[in-house]
C-alpha cells in the first residue's frame, strides 16, 4: 500500500501539471481526494493491516493528502492566471484601470420634505404622533363630525376592508384611512389638553392622474388649549411657510370649509417659482394652494371627551407630495412612485 501511495503521488502530480482549465483540475481534486477517490480507496484497507503497517500507512496518507492539497492549489492558481492572460491578449479587460465605485444611496423627496416638515414644527414645540393606516369609521369620519349621511363623505372616494377578522361590526366598517385626522381623535381620547402634535403617515383614496395617487402621504397638526385663537394657527402656518419655503414668503388665508373645523380655511403661499409676480405654474395669480385649515369644531372635542366650553384649538393639513412637487419643481406626481433610480438621483 505504501508503494501504492507512493505511484499515486507521482502519477497524480504529473495530471495535475498537465490540466487546463478550472473543470479539468476540480476532477483531478475528486479523483483523488473525494470521498470515492484513490486515497479513500487505500484509507478503507488499512483495518486489514497490523497495528505497526496501519501507523505506518496513515502517516504517509498524511504526507500525500498534504501534497495533493497543496498540489491542487497550485494548479487552480496557474489555470486563473492563465485564464487572465488570455483575456489580456484579447484586449477584453484591463486590470490597471480603477475599479466602478458603488453609488450611494438617495433619499425619496418624499422622505425628505416629510422629515423636514416634521422638523419644522417640532421647532415650533410640536411633537410626532402615529396612528393605524386601517382604520376603524369612527375614527376616520364619525368623531371628526361626518356622519354617514354627512355630504362631505363624496368628497373623499374611500376604499372599505372586510372587516370580519377585525371585530368590525356593519354600523361600523373598516377603512383604509382617508387622512391622518383620526390621529388626532386618538391623540386627544389618550392626553388631556394642553396638545401640540403633528401626524404624519400614508393615506388613501380612490384617486389616479397627474395629481393623485391612491396612496399619498399627509401631515396633520393639532393644538388644543385654553384661549387659542384664530390668530395663532395663522401665525404658526406663516411661520412654517417662511422656514419650509423661505424667509421672503407669504401666505393668504381663504375662507373654505372642512367639516371638523369652524371656521375653515385654505391657505396660500407666494409662487415659489415666480416670487408672487405671476406665472404658468400659480395661473398668474403669484399665489399657489399648500394646505388646509380652520378651528376645531366642538362637535369633534366632544367625541373626543373635551368640554368645548373650557378649550378651542385649531388644526391643519397638508399633502407631502404635493409640497415636494413645488419644492423640487416636479410635474408629474406619478413620478415619485415608479421606482426610477435616475428620478431619485437627482435629490
Amino acid at each position: 500500500m505504501l508503494e501504492r501511495l507512493q505511484s499515486i503521488t507521482e502519477t497524480a502530480n504529473r495530471e495535475l501539471e498537465s490540466a487546463v482549465g478550472l473543470e479539468a483540475v476540480e476532477a483531478l481534486r475528486v479523483k483523488y481526494l473525494g470521498k470515492k477517490g484513490e486515497l479513500a480507496g487505500i484509507m478503507s484497507g488499512m483495518g486489514k493491516l497490523a497495528p505497526d503497517e496501519r501507523r505506518a500507512l496513515g502517516e504517509k496518507a498524511n504526507v500525500v493528502k498534504a501534497e495533493l492539497e497543496t498540489k491542487i492549489s497550485a494548479a487552480i492558481l496557474r489555470v486563473q492566471e492563465a485564464a487572465l492572460e488570455a483575456e489580456l491578449k484579447g484586449a477584453r479587460i484591463d486590470v490597471t484601470l480603477p475599479g466602478r465605485g458603488r453609488t450611494g444611496g438617495h433619499r425619496h423627496p418624499v422622505s425628505q420634505t416629510l422629515e423636514d416638515i416634521c422638523a419644522v414644527f417640532a421647532r415650533l414645540g410640536f411633537v410626532v404622533e402615529q396612528g393605524p393606516e386601517i382604520e376603524l369609521d369612527w375614527y376616520n369620519f364619525e368623531a371628526l363630525n361626518v356622519p354617514a349621511d354627512h355630504p362631505a363623505r363624496d368628497m373623499q372616494d374611500t376604499f372599505y376592508v372586510d372587516g370580519n377578522t377585525l371585530q368590525a361590526s356593519h354600523a361600523n366598517p373598516v377603512v383604509l384611512r382617508t387622512h391622518t385626522s383620526p390621529v388626532q381623535i386618538r391623540t386627544m381620547l389618550n392626553q388631556k389638553p394642553p396638545v401640540r402634535a403633528v401626524m404624519p403617515g400614508r393615506v388613501y383614496r380612490k384617486d389616479s392622474d397627474q395629481t393623485h395617487t391612491p396612496m399619498f402621504h399627509q401631515v396633520e397638526g393639532l393644538l388644543v388649549d385654553t384661549k387659542v385663537t384664530f390668530a395663532e394657527l395663522k401665525g404658526t402656518l406663516d411661520a412654517f411657510a417662511k422656514a419650509f419655503f423661505g424667509a421672503k414668503s407669504k401666505t393668504r388665508f381663504r375662507p373654505s370649509f372642512f367639516p371638523f373645523t369652524e371656521p375653515s380655511a385654505e391657505v396660500d403661499v407666494s409662487c415659489v417659482f415666480c416670487s408672487g409676480k405671476g406665472c404658468r405654474v400659480c395661473k398668474q395669480t403669484g399665489w399657489l394652494e399648500v394646505l388646509g385649515s380652520g378651528m376645531v369644531h366642538p362637535n369633534v372635542f366632544k367625541h373626543a371627551g373635551y368640554d368645548p366650553s373650557q378649550v378651542t384649538g385649531f388644526a391643519f393639513g397638508m399633502g407631502v407630495e404635493r409640497l415636494a412637487m413645488l419644492r423640487y419643481g416636479i410635474d408629474d406626481l406619478r413620478t415619485m412612485f415608479e421606482n426610477d433610480y435616475r428620478f431619485v438621483a437627482q435629490f
